[in-house]
């Protein structure tokens, strides 16, 4: 599936609430991956301020495991594959590549591993869904086909 609008994700992200996420053998205990995927995306907000593509992948992680849930090996295939169009192709990479730990990894991938992780324990305000529109909206726009052809 491939998600064609900020909409779209909108209500995929709004849907991650409640939803838990299976804990893995090395990883703490389940989170809830609405909760989980504010506090990655603020927690690299404020390690990363400007760069809005790494907040947003931190973002959005977890909706491959929304959208194919019978699939956890690949969740963050499926995640790059749904965003790709609408988010770009950078988005996609670090979606992709975060969870794969025989990855090589560069900075950004790194910084977005360490944010995630952190974010399944961090106990703090990260502010809701809604602040983060704007900043898909961008996102959405500089990927749009439409603005390719200008």
């Amino acid at each position: 599936m491939e998600l064609r609008s900020v909409e779209e994700l909108m209500d995929l992200l709004y849907a991650c609430r409640g939803t838990r996420d299976v804990p893995g053998r090395a990883r703490p205990p389940a989170v809830d991956l609405h909760d989980h995927a504010l506090r990655t995306a603020a927690l690299l907000r404020r390690g990363r301020p400007a760069d809005k593509e790494l907040q947003v992948a931190g973002l959005v992680q977890p909706v491959g495991g929304l959208l194919w849930p019978g699939d956890p090996a690949g969740r963050a295939d499926h995640a790059a594959d749904a965003v790709r169009t609408l988010l770009g192709e950078r988005v996609a990479r670090l979606v992709r590549h975060c969870p794969c730990r025989d990855t090589p990894a560069d900075d950004d991938l790194l910084a977005l591993r360490q944010a995630s992780e952190e974010g399944r324990t961090a106990a703090f305000d990260a502010g809701v869904l809604e602040d983060w529109r704007t900043v898909l909206e961008l996102l959405a726009a500089r990927n749009s086909p439409l603005r390719a052809m200008d």
